[in-house]
């Protein structure tokens, strides 16, 4: 007996904007919304492909009324594809991310941010090729 990590749902007051924050940072797309929430991903889940193999989590962006009050327990690492970790920042900030302090110090490879909730990612090495 085992189960599937199949999404991991975000608290938020707007899951419309950041559903469409999260989708530009990842080139992830809205696959299902109801009252309240917004569910992202990088494919549709189905009972068989996810029974088959641990497929990458969607997103899900809930409703709540209460506003985020302390640092993030969980976050989420982004690593760029095609450009450094610097210009994958820029890109981000131009988005609505924000640089976060959560005591990390001056000396990291990785940079801390918060979206536009106020939730902290990182972003971490890049896995552009390199020339």
């Amino acid at each position: 007996m085992t189960s599937r990590f199949t999404e991991l749902v975000i608290d938020c007051h707007d899951p419309e904007r950041l559903a469409a924050f999260w989708c530009e940072v990842l080139d992830f797309t809205v696959i299902d919304r109801g009252e309240g929430r917004v569910e992202i991903g990088s494919w549709t889940p189905t009972v068989e492909k996810v029974r088959a193999r641990q497929m990458s989590p969607t997103l899900q962006f809930i409703q709540v009324p209460e506003g985020k009050a302390v640092k993030n327990r969980l976050h989420l690492d982004v690593s760029p594809i095609d450009g450094s970790t610097e210009d994958e920042v820029t890109r981000l900030l131009g988005l609505g991310a924000t640089r976060a302090d959560v005591g990390q110090g001056a000396d990291r490879s990785w940079v801390v941010m918060a979206d536009p909730e106020g939730n902290e990612f990182d972003v971490v090495r890049t896995l552009a090729p390199q020339h």
